[in-house]
């Protein structure tokens, strides 16, 4: 047997499935005639998405180079700020007992040069960002990756409604399908592999949050500390309350977007590289030319040797040369992958080469001036103008790692990862580009808290060291699953990238991690917090799923309702608002059992977030029509991605009843020309009778529709019969007229509240997990009408208790 037949993997054979059966429908459709069982109905969309690239989200393939090239420039103010400020405190940082041998500078910037060509340039600039989740990058985005690619997730992801998205199908290689399909088959097998992937996303997320703590504080205080060199009377204390005054007003600024934010601050960022780059060339031809000789790696070798075990603790400085860097990564659903290339490549690279190469020279000649070499090697006429600009570079390089934190933020809390907060689109130009006033107050706070309390470069540096590294060697480890699973990468290639890069990563996290005693354990904090929060809020969320899709309401139970005589309908259209996609939610049940009246139409709606960046608007929304039909209920499934607007700049309401009218339209004219053959006036009493098809599968807005009817031949409708036209224009009229008519009568929107406790006889463990930890998080958090923009006027709570 072939071996791609051997490891196909069930989605690609169900689709294949799908497509015989839909060839074998068109060659029975050419007959006229077939049976309504064997009518099976398919998403327009999905077969019309699969003729073009779909939605790739921010990626540079479909952006022009007008657009890549003003994105790369703004991409200069937000992403390199970090990294382009190092120079500011690295070689301080790493020869913290002074200089012993005028070479171990030489080995010092061997291996800054080194580091900095395979981990940001190699690493990240042309491998980590090819793998980005249709334009968006960070921990999630690699998470999402495996997610879509195998069932490792802890929560359905890949139900029949997610992959009928064009953007959630991946194309995979038909190479080396059999190492893939064996770790993949591990990994889904294995209830373990999915919660330590799970913890590990979490684990990397919570240390990326921490790096966005820990940069602001350091780079301002190494700035601002440079005044000492001018002025005896400046304290300590003055250049700590001075870095939390810059430090508060940056956050201040963050509201206005990184779309203005990044214009504003790539110019001063371009102006920093070229003069740290300017005065890089001129220390090198001052002082010390020869220190080219470092671009021989034997001088690591030997640096180690003369040192011992000071060289290995020493890397946790050197370190601090590719702070940032997961920025690179984080920041790119700002942007693209082209534009943060082509900047990378032109610009901070060769800046950073030249300053860290300058400023070796120098030290070759002034080896006792190491523990403020950047502002020493200053020349005098410049001093000043470059203070200025270190301080304003300084402050800018906090904006990388801000700016990923929300990022990555927004992808969690799409994932159903993070408590709800409130995401703000800044930019109508630019895609990705988010502000959370939660996340930035909070992050302000831990800032000024971190400045204040540690008030030194070097206990922070210790500490700024772990989260770094530890990010870069976690995002490592999930690269490898991808190139296995997804890019069929060729395994001598695997093992060439764990080898140099994962071996250098590894040295660099074990030497910062002697340092946790000296302020390395604070990274650790953060991630130990943020991560429990994450926790709990993400298994109590699945708790909450599944205990719906378990007590969900049966069509029995709705065809009871619809015999009641004591239920009444009133004029209007109701949304009820529920996180359940299959089903009716058993929150409904609770509401007609207290309150015994419906609108005219009740549309259910519930909010789906997909592992994928961005689903197309005409891909949006999907409906069905729950039995019995005189309810006149709809089921509606609202997909979005996690870079996708919600309730924000769109129209949600006149959206989602426009695309039930162009539901309702095609599926009319689906049954009236698949329909028996009968008389005008059996037709017009038949359809009347019912607005809608009997349909029992999800529909796509423009979509068609499954009518089931054993056994009867039917015949195509002749289009010249012009009365007979007329009656289904009319029977077509009555029921857009009906959806109009609830619509400007008003729309309530119904909101299930629900409370959760631990069922009886739960554990101690689980109690306090529900009753105390989430339910606090639920007290003190942003709640669902909120975070969509609900009008209060038109809002009704509907709240129930759930036993876990």
């Amino acid at each position: 047997m072939p071996e791609d037949a051997i490891l196909e993997d069930a989605a690609d054979r169900t689709e294949s499935h799908d497509c015989q059966e839909e060839e074998a429908h068109h060659r029975q459709l050419k007959t006229k005639k077939l049976s309504w069982q064997k009518l099976r109905r398919f998403d327009s969309l999905d077969i019309e998405s699969r003729s073009v690239n779909g939605h790739q989200g921010h990626s540079s393939t479909g952006a022009s180079w007008s657009v890549i090239l003003q994105l790369a420039f703004q991409s200069i103010g937000i992403v390199y700020g970090d990294i382009g400020t190092s120079p500011l405190y690295v070689y301080a940082s790493t020869f913290t007992k002074g200089i012993k041998d005028r070479d171990d500078i030489l080995g010092v910037l061997s291996l800054i040069i080194y580091t900095i060509t395979l981990i940001p340039l190699i690493k990240y600039v042309f491998i980590v960002l090819q793998a980005n989740d249709n334009g968006n990058g960070g921990t999630f985005a690699l998470y999402s990756l495996l997610c879509r690619y195998a069932k490792v997730s802890l929560t359905p992801s890949q139900q029949a409604e997610d992959r009928d998205v064009s953007n959630f199908q991946l194309e995979l290689p038909s190479k080396r399908l059999r190492r893939a399909s064996q770790l993949k088959s591990k990994l889904e097998s294995s209830k373990f592999a999915k919660y330590f992937l799970l913890f590990a996303t979490m684990l990397g997320t919570s240390m990326v949050i921490g790096d966005g703590v820990l940069t602001p504080c350091i780079s301002v205080l190494s700035a601002v500390g440079g005044i000492k060199q001018a002025t005896s009377a400046m304290t300590d204390d003055m250049i700590v309350w001075i870095s939390v005054c810059i430090l508060v007003c940056l956050f201040m600024a963050q509201r206005f977007g990184t779309d203005k934010v990044g214009y504003s601050f790539a110019p001063i960022i371009c102006v920093w590289f070229t003069l740290i780059g300017g005065i890089g060339v001129y220390n090198f031809f001052k002082y010390d030319p020869t220190v080219l000789k470092a671009l021989n790696p034997q001088y690591i070798v030997d640096y180690f040797k003369r040192n011992k075990g000071d060289a290995w603790v020493s890397l946790g400085g050197i370190v601090l040369a590719i702070t940032g860097t997961e920025a690179l990564f984080a920041d790119v659903g700002h942007f693209t992958v082209r534009s943060i290339q082509i900047s990378m490549c032109s610009v901070t690279y060769p800046a950073l080469l030249l300053a860290y190469t300058g400023q070796a020279s120098f030290l070759r000649e002034h080896k006792s001036l190491v523990t403020n070499t950047f502002f020493e090697s200053i020349p005098k006429p410049l001093y000043w103008p470059m203070f200025g600009v270190a301080v304003m570079a300084s402050i800018i390089a906090s904006q990388a790692m801000i700016s990923g934190t929300f990022s990555i933020i927004q992808q969690s809390l799409s994932l159903g990862c993070f408590p709800r907060v409130k995401i703000v689109h800044t930019s109508t130009k630019y895609e990705g580009q988010v502000y959370i006033p939660e996340v930035n107050y909070l992050l302000m706070l831990a800032c000024v808290g971190v400045t204040l309390v540690f008030r030194s470069t070097t206990k922070i540096g210790n500490a700024y060291g772990i989260a770094v590294v530890f990010v870069m060697t976690l995002t490592s480890a999930f690269l490898v699953l991808i190139m296995i699973m997804i890019w069929k990468t060729h395994i001598l290639l695997i093992i060439s990238y764990v080898l140099v890069i994962g071996s250098v990563e590894l040295m660099y996290l074990s030497s910062v991690l002697y340092k946790f005693d000296q302020g390395g354990y604070l990274p650790l904090g953060f991630a130990l917090l943020l991560m429990l929060i994450m926790f709990v809020w993400n298994d109590v969320h699945r708790r909450k799923y599944y205990y719906e899709l378990d007590h969900k309401i049966s069509p029995e139970k709705l065809r009871q309702l619809a015999v009641d005589k004591n239920f009444c309908r009133m004029p209007g259209l109701a949304m009820f608002y529920s996180e359940l996609v299959q089903g009716i939610p058993p929150i409904f049940n609770h509401y007609a059992e207290n309150v015994p009246a419906l609108h005219s139409v009740l549309v259910f709606v519930s909010i789906k977030s997909l592992p994928i960046s961005k689903v197309p608007m005409e891909e949006r929304f999907l409906f069905r029509r729950v039995e019995p039909r005189e309810l006149n209920v709809f089921r509606c499934v609202a997909r979005y991605g996690y870079t996708d607007v919600r309730n924000e700049n769109e129209p949600f309401e006149g959206l989602l009843v426009e695309k039930l009218k162009d539901f309702i339209r095609d599926d009319f004219w689906l049954s009236q020309r698949t329909m028996p053959k009968t008389n005008g006036e059996k037709l017009e009493k038949e359809v009347s009778a019912e607005l809608l098809g009997d349909d029992q599968e999800l529909h796509n807005g423009n979509g068609h529709q499954e009518n089931e009817s054993e056994n009867e031949d039917v015949k195509q409708i002749p289009d010249d019969d012009e009365d007979q036209k007329k009656q289904q224009d009319d029977v077509l009229g009555t029921e857009i007229d009906a959806i109009d008519k609830a619509w400007r009568r008003g729309v309530v929107h119904l909101i299930g509240e629900n409370e959760v406790t631990a069922a009886k006889g739960a554990g101690i463990a689980k109690r306090i997990l529900i009753d105390y930890a989430y339910n606090f998080l639920t007290r003190n958090l942003r709640q669902s009408d909120k975070v969509f923009d609900i009008p209060h006027k038109r809002m009704l709570k509907v709240g129930m208790t759930y036993e876990l």
